[in-house]
């Protein structure tokens, strides 16, 4: 037998289950009803050909190795907030993913080098900072996959997470939804699929309004100025065009408008003046920000054994335009810049699974992609003298840029199953970048499985990785052009920033010693060179690629989960080191000081985060009066980001836990399910930023206490 972890499926949440897997089960007959064609057996047979189809494609992407967390759409319901919550705060609870503001979070201590797929095609990243652009009622199943990943996996190597969408396929029907309650929060939603005949569908749409749309710059519970209004919409349709071949559309869309939050009480303090004026309160301040991101994906499948192949051709777009309040930052900042950047790729992405008898399972893929971005910046500036004293009244100072990059990616790779409790993943990767810079590498893969019985899986494994700097983000503003102005650089280096370079190792096991408890350590250690970090620099909330000339990141987590009857428990733990020496790229963005300190020394990079920990349990009452209601808790805990201290990121803010708890019922006459949430029940009061440390734009908090209630009705 091949080795595989045998874990556990747990009725509230599984994303504290990491596993080295092999390939899926096969699957089981169909018991979902048949689809409404008229014909009982032939719905029946195109059902039964959809799930064999989804296991195939399924089959095509490998994990064997890898270090793997689950969620399932039923896992995500049972967290506290359930679909209404954003993207990141479902991932927040899986291991080793640390909490940042801006909606932000890093996995294993990483500062943004996530890879999203959905149904197994690469989704391109875009430009948003505040805003989700996929919505948790798209998500049938996720994984996040990391540690030393399979050649498959490229450019983006600290997380993948591996989305699986609803497709309609076991349901002809949909829901209508409202949750809603503090924070001004108003959400309605809705979602529907079926299939017709041999195609299937399923789409799902949601607006957002409330008065935190950022985090808190001052604990406040109801901060001033950060309303938000978000729109999405997602849709799926795959027609099965014989028992072999399925042709499938993914695409999304988002529009979401926020405003930035203002701190309280705060004037300038007189160096800038404006017609004579130097005072302006800070609450007035009227900073806005809009994120728009649509994409699309259109996938052929192919199965017939031994061979299964996916191609893809995929787009995307995306764009940030950021106004700022130019009289007040000019009179805070001495300086305010409206920016507008757009991004568009193109891509093609194929990848292949072929058995090669018994014992060997090959797997190659080839992608390629085209990247057009686009900025205009107008920036309001004071002319100064040579002490750097204000000249004039503020001028205007207008820049254009555009660039474009090409990405071509191959992997090969061999699963082979060369003992009974033994199986060995190798393969290499090769990646060409030409963007700002041009840059290439070769990188070999490697993974052992040790799997001696049911209740014990080991792996050991090590990857190179090659991660070009995040292209849509890197700065092209000129420095030359601000030369005598109150925006010019006390530092006027602005070196292109650099493709990072991974030595990345990990080891860790997997134990399920009766059918209800599972538990497992991994641990990694990365060697990176031109290690790459981001900052917000500046008013405009963008982040700025940077690196480090020598990185360093090492870790451990540890997962437990157990579930018998109606309880189900996890727990996640993770302790994480990430320093970095010498920034040798975007230089401007720094002082003199930080930059002189940090040539001859390692410090801890911004979102490094010694301890993280995540929980919850669930009891779901079967039976008597209150048979269909659930009730449950989440835990997150944090030893606190970066911040300066007597040497650049030196010191670390305080610890901080946040406990959310939840209660549902499910009405069977009237198919109705009603919900009560309450987040960070007591009300916990803490910073996630403080405004300090190396690229670090701006103070955050958590959310205060918030409670919620939502009702849904479903219907078909």
């Amino acid at each position: 037998m091949r080795p595989a972890l045998i874990v556990s499926l747990l009725p509230f949440l599984a994303p504290s289950i990491a596993r080295a897997q092999d390939a899926p089960a096969p699957v089981p007959p169909a018991t979902a009803p048949a689809a409404q064609t008229g014909d009982a057996g032939a719905g029946t047979d195109i059902v039964v050909t959809g799930q064999r189809l989804d296991a195939a494609r399924a089959h095509i992407q490998p994990s064997l190795g890898a270090t793997s967390y689950e969620m399932t759409s039923a896992t995500i319901q049972a967290l506290p907030g359930g679909e209404n919550q954003q993207f990141n705060q479902i991932l927040l609870q899986l291991p080793g993913v640390v909490q940042d503001g801006f909606g932000q979070f890093h996995v294993r201590d990483d500062h943004n080098g996530l890879q999203y797929r959905i149904n197994g095609t690469i989704l391109p990243e875009g430009l948003a900072v505040f805003g989700q652009t996929l919505s948790p009622r798209l998500v049938d199943k996720l994984e996040l996959l990391t540690g030393a990943l399979p050649a498959q996996y490229g450019l983006r190597s600290a997380g993948i997470i591996d989305i699986t969408t609803k497709s309609g396929l076991f349901q002809n029907g949909g829901t209508v939804s409202l949750y809603g309650g503090s924070h001004d929060t108003i959400e309605p939603s809705f979602t529907y699929g079926g299939s017709t005949g041999r195609t299937n569908y399923f789409v799902s749409g949601d607006y957002r309004h409330d008065a935190l749309g950022i985090e808190s710059v001052d604990g406040r519970s109801n901060p001033v100025h950060d309303d938000t209004d978000q729109y999405q919409g997602f849709a799926y349709v795959d027609h099965i065009l014989n028992d072999n071949n399925r042709i499938s559309f993914v695409g999304g869309y988002s529009n979401q408008w926020f405003q930035i939050p203002n701190p309280v009480g705060a004037q300038p303090d007189g160096t800038w003046s404006v017609g004579g004026r130097t005072a302006f309160p800070s609450e007035a301040l009227d900073e806005r920000q809009l994120e728009r991101t649509g994409f699309g994906q259109l996938s052929i499948l192919h199965d017939a054994e031994p061979l299964t192949v996916q191609a893809s051709v995929f787009g995307r777009y995306s764009s940030l335009r950021y106004r700022p309040d130019v009289l007040g930052e000019l009179l805070f900042n001495g300086q305010a810049q409206a920016a507008l950047k757009q991004d568009f790729m193109i891509g093609a992405q194929t990848d292949a699974v072929y058995h090669l008898g018994s014992a060997h399972t090959l797997r190659g893929g080839l992608l390629a992609s085209r990247d057009r971005s686009t900025s205009a910046t107008q920036t309001n500036v004071f002319p100064v003298d040579d002490d750097g004293a204000q000249a004039g009244e503020p001028i205007v100072i207008a820049d254009r840029a555009a660039k474009t990059a090409v990405t071509l990616s191959g992997y090969l790779q061999d699963e082979w199953a060369f003992a009974r409790t033994l199986t060995l993943n190798y393969g290499a990767r090769y990646d060409h970048y030409a963007g700002y810079r041009t840059e290439n590498q070769l990188s070999p893969r490697a993974n052992l499985v040790w799997q001696p019985d049911a209740r014990f899986t080991g792996h050991i494994g090590y990857a190179r990785y090659f991660v070009p700097p995040p292209f849509e983000n890197v700065a092209v503003t000129s420095v030359a052009s601000l030369a005598g102005t109150s925006a010019y650089p006390a530092v006027t280096t602005d070196t292109t920033p650099f493709a990072e370079r991974q030595h990345y190792f990990d080891a860790g096991f997997q134990m399920k010693p009766d059918a209800h408890l599972t538990w497992g350590i991994d641990a990694y250690y990365r060697i990176s060179k031109n290690l790459i970090d981001e900052g917000q620099f500046g008013a405009p909330i963008i982040l700025t690629p940077f690196n480090y000339a020598q990185g360093r990141i090492g870790g451990i987590e540890a997962n437990a989960s157990y579930a018998r009857g109606p309880w189900s428990v996890y727990a996640n733990f993770a302790a994480a080191k990430a320093k970095g020496r010498d920034i040798v790229s975007s230089q401007f963005s720094f002082g003199a000081d930080d930059l002189a300190y940090i040539a001859d020394h390692y410090i801890y990079l911004d979102h490094d985060q010694s301890y993280t920990g995540s929980g919850g349990l669930s009891y779901a009452m079967r039976t008597g009066a209150l048979a269909g209601t659930k009730l449950g808790g989440s835990l997150l805990y944090g030893s606190g980001l970066r911040t300066d201290g007597a040497v650049p990121n030196g010191a670390k803010l305080s610890p901080y836990a946040q406990v959310n708890l939840t209660a549902s019922h499910h009405f069977t006459a009237p198919n109705v399910d009603v919900r009560f949430d309450v987040i960070n029940v007591a009300d916990h009061k803490y910073e996630i930023r403080d405004g300090g440390g190396v690229g670090v734009g701006a103070p955050q908090y958590g959310p205060r206490r918030g409670v919620f209630f939502g009702v849904s009705k479903a219907f078909g």
